[in-house]
């Protein structure tokens, strides 16, 4: 039986209390715009979750496209989101053309230590040489590397069920 979920995007409150998911990885960029992973991750999420608490899924997508007032705003919501996160998936589909995840590979390196990261990266995207070093470093840290959004929202809730504990 699936578990309630939730979902809290870019610049809505964020829970303190709760097991939380955090989508961590490249967005589309509405001057180049490709469908977003991120639809299939919840889904995935809500399909896996069997806890009896809602599991919060933060993501760093705005409801009907509208971005931040300004670049600041938005990217502290995201770093609050992460570190309130019960786990922090990483799905790195990446194309240098439409999705370089630049961003993405600062954050990785910012939550690899955490404790509450997993590393998701497919081998037939588009640019997976751009995910080599991600790849090294995650396994550096014992953090767990798949190949397939289900195998990394899975790796997630196994993160949440361990009691994945946001850090200060």
């Amino acid at each position: 039986m699936n578990g309630p979920t939730t979902l809290v995007v870019a610049r809505e409150p964020i829970p303190v209390t709760g097991p939380s998911v955090f989508l961590a990885g490249p967005t589309p960029d509405k001057s180049n715009p490709v469908p977003s992973w991120r639809p299939d991750a919840l889904r995935a999420l809500a399909e896996q979750w069997t806890g009896h608490q809602t599991l919060t899924v933060l993501s760093p997508e705005s409801r009907n496209g509208e971005r931040a007032d300004r670049y600041e705003t938005q990217a502290d919501w995201e770093t609050d989101a992460r570190k309130a996160a019960s786990a922090i998936l990483f799905w790195i589909p990446r194309d240098v053309r439409t999705m370089p995840g630049m961003t993405t590979n600062v954050e990785f390196g910012l939550d690899v230590g955490t404790g509450r990261a997993v590393l998701g990266c497919p081998p037939d995207c588009p640019s997976p040489e751009r995910n080599r070093y991600l790849i090294y470093v995650a396994r550096r840290h014992g953090v767990p590397v798949c190949e397939t959004l289900t195998d990394t929202v899975t790796a997630a809730l196994a993160r949440v069920a361990a009691g994945g504990a946001a850090t200060p």
